[in-house]
């Protein structure tokens, strides 16, 4: 293996070009944007501006392309939205819910992602809202996050929702906070209560679909345009256990903005995970969850790499991040003052400094020294085009990717 630890964009600069040598007919338009901003994140290609310093030197640095499925643009939007949300947290203890597709019924997105992927949230949301309501479970209007996932650790098609979920909620006459009640085998809500009804309510919205012709086959899956086939796969999906687990609480609302941080912008595979790439290959690490979450590595042809990382890309415009009850943006703030109420909670979590991404405001950001000497500090910016970039000597082009 080589010294060098390669990262995605590597990857996507060296073998780029054979990839669409053999897939660019197949890309979508936010896959191919997606892999020119990859491949040109932090190059000339997208400009840059120039640093100067009180020591004499500068330093050139390129900009980011900031597209959501770049591994290396994550963090600010990462650390805006985590401060964003730390006003949201109640003093109560925490849930995680994962709702997982089946196979079967995931290969479906490989041609319709914008309508499986909003059938999954939809399918969702009813289901906790609706188990939660019950007064048989908890009898309570709740609120929750939900994030979606596409990826499995092998890069393979692997659609899930992560949910994060106050423990309680609203009773029906808002005179009260219901907190959740505990179960032997599951955590929040029983977990095959759960998946039943999330199986019901998605194979529902999945026909509805179906019959109003929203859906395309090709390929491999042309034959599912049948109404025969396509009932008989949603048969056999109904008597399938979907997978619906609930993990236990939480420590405290300030470690669930340390587990946000780790969910909300994340990628199909971070550039911690790549060891090696080298001879057309590309080996990164995995966990095996079969295995009891065993580390391993894997080897792709570096095509198919490419290739696995793109599925990944979601449509144009659509929502990964979303609220739901008392966490909607329509009334969030109403829902939320309630919910102090109820709690005896004055106010909203005073802004922890120890939570990621977060920075005291009013303390003055701290000069940037210079990235050669140290000592120098910064005095001035001079913005460059792509084109000035070009025409830079070859002294002063730094490597910033």
């Amino acid at each position: 293996m080589s010294e060098h630890r390669p990262e995605v964009a590597d990857v996507f600069r060296t073998y780029g070009d054979d990839f669409l040598a053999l897939w660019e007919w197949v890309l979508s338009r936010p896959q191919r944007k997606a892999f020119d901003d990859i491949r040109n994140c932090r190059t000339a290609a997208l400009g840059g501006h120039v640093q100067y310093y009180d020591c004499g030197h500068c330093a050139i640095s390129y900009n980011s392309c900031r597209n959501r499925s770049c591994p290396k643009c994550q963090g600010a939007a990462r650390a805006q939205w985590l401060a964003d949300r730390e006003a949201d947290l109640l003093p109560v203890d925490y849930f995680h819910v994962v709702f997982t597709l089946p196979q079967q019924i995931a290969r479906l997105a490989l041609q319709n992602d914008r309508r499986i992927y909003s059938i999954l949230f939809r399918a969702v949301a009813e289901t906790l809202s609706t188990i939660a309501a019950d007064p048989q479970h908890l009898g309570a209007a709740i609120g929750f996050l939900a994030v979606l996932h596409t990826w499995g650790q092998n890069l393979h098609l692997h659609p899930h929702i992560h949910c994060v979920v106050p423990g309680g909620g609203i009773s029906p006459d808002n005179s009260r906070w219901i907190p959740c009640r505990r179960y032997r085998k599951s955590f929040f809500l029983p977990g095959k209560v759960l998946s039943r009804f999330f199986r019901k309510r998605f194979l529902i919205h999945l026909r509805r679909s179906f019959q109003k012709g929203k859906l395309q086959f090709h390929g491999e899956l042309e034959s599912l345009g049948h109404p025969v086939a396509f009932d008989a796969l949603c048969q056999k999906a109904g008597r399938l256990e979907w997978v619906v687990y609930a993990k236990r609480p939480f420590g405290g609302p300030e470690q669930v903005l340390k587990y946000l941080a780790r969910y909300t912008h994340r990628v199909a595979i971070s550039n911690q995970r790549l060891l090696a790439m080298e001879d057309g290959r590309v080996t990164f690490e995995w966990k095996d969850y079969a295995a009891g979450n065993q580390a391993k590595t894997m080897t792709l042809d570096a095509v198919e790499f490419i290739r696995r990382f793109l599925l990944h890309v979601l449509p144009s415009g659509f929502v990964h991040i979303r609220h739901f009850g008392f966490l909607a943006n329509r009334k969030r703030k109403e829902k939320l003052a309630l919910c102090r109420s109820l709690l005896g909670a004055s106010q909203a979590l005073s802004p922890s400094t120890d939570a990621p991404g977060s920075r005291d405001p009013a303390s003055p950001e701290k000069p940037r020294p210079c990235p050669i000497c140290k000592t120098g500090r910064l005095i001035g910016i001079q913005v460059l085009t792509a084109a000035a970039c070009a025409c830079l000597p070859a002294p002063m082009i730094a490597d910033t990717s």
